[in-house]
């Protein structure tokens, strides 16, 4: 399958989910790397005016497990979060944020992803790392 109607499958595909409802939208795949990104607006940003952590983890999520799941056979496996962590190094109250997931290790049980959320000028706005293990579908 080419990489755009890849992209139009996994986007379809978040009809009706978190994705949707947090504005969320894959933007790129290469061969060891997601990039997506999501609106900075009143269902992202926490009662302060600023961009929720928990946003930012929702996307960070998303993009590691997205880079995950290509790294398996689909058909008799599937790839489970299992940690993650996110370091808040900025704020930003309105825009986008851009996402970029990259593998970090990949193994038989285990992978781990390092995800960047920057703004616009590419300033690192959080810092994330996923863990996920690989299981087998029953």
């Amino acid at each position: 399958m080419d990489k755009i109607k890849l992209l139009e499958q996994i986007n379809k595909q978040a009809s009706s989910t978190l994705l949707e409802a947090l504005g969320i939208v894959v933007t790129n795949i290469e061969k060891d790397s997601v990039s997506g990104k999501m609106p900075v607006n009143q269902k992202t940003k926490q009662p302060f005016g600023l961009l929720h952590g928990g946003a930012s983890v929702a996307l960070a999520e998303t993009l590691g497990s997205i880079g995950a799941g290509m790294k398996i056979d689909q058909e008799t496996q599937s790839v489970v979060g299992i940690e993650i962590n996110a370091s808040h190094l900025k704020t930003i109250s309105s825009g986008w944020v851009f996402g970029e997931a990259n593998i970090v290790r990949i193994g038989k049980k285990i992978q781990v992803w390092e995800i960047e959320i920057k703004n616009k000028d590419k300033q690192l706005i959080c810092k994330s790392r996923l863990t996920l293990a690989t299981i087998n579908k029953k």
